[in-house]
């Protein structure tokens, strides 16, 4: 029979856990930091707003191509990750391309140079024209299989 006027060796090591299964001061330390984060964010939102209504009052945004107009979302848009829609949509509006563009591009401009070239040269344009298609394929298996470049 245990000696019920002792503590067993291992009672030290109990820990109360609340109904997460968290210790009370784990659970605090977590809430904590979710507000904190909350926080983060009401100051970001309020900074986002901030700057949206100066480029309303200064006419930036008027002056966007897109404004006042629906967005297109044939372009990709719904297949896009939601944390990278608006930095394309910026990039886009900028004419910034995304470097396998400028490759298509690039491949576009040697194959018409390459049909109204003489022989010698459109030679020499067309193996230009594969090499880059090749470095194409590759950049857009990589992007496939990994999610980046």
């Amino acid at each position: 029979m245990p000696d019920r006027g002792r503590p067993r060796p291992d009672s030290a090591w109990i820990v109360r856990r609340g109904p997460g299964g968290m210790a009370a001061a784990e659970e605090a330390d977590a809430r904590r930091r979710a507000e904190e984060r909350r926080k983060k964010l009401l100051a970001e939102d309020e900074r986002l707003a901030e700057m949206i209504r100066e480029s309303e009052k200064s006419g930036e945004l008027r002056a966007a191509p897109s404004w006042g107009k629906p967005m297109d979302l044939a372009d990709g848009y719904a297949r896009t990750p939601v944390e990278l829609r608006m930095p394309f949509k910026i990039l886009k509006e900028a004419g910034v391309v995304p470097p396998e563009v400028e490759l298509m591009q690039r491949i576009g401009r040697l194959d018409e140079e390459a049909a109204a070239a003489d022989p010698a040269r459109a030679e020499a344009l067309r193996r230009q024209a594969e090499e880059l298609r090749i470095v194409l394929a590759l950049r857009l298996e990589r992007l496939r299989s990994t999610g980046s470049l």
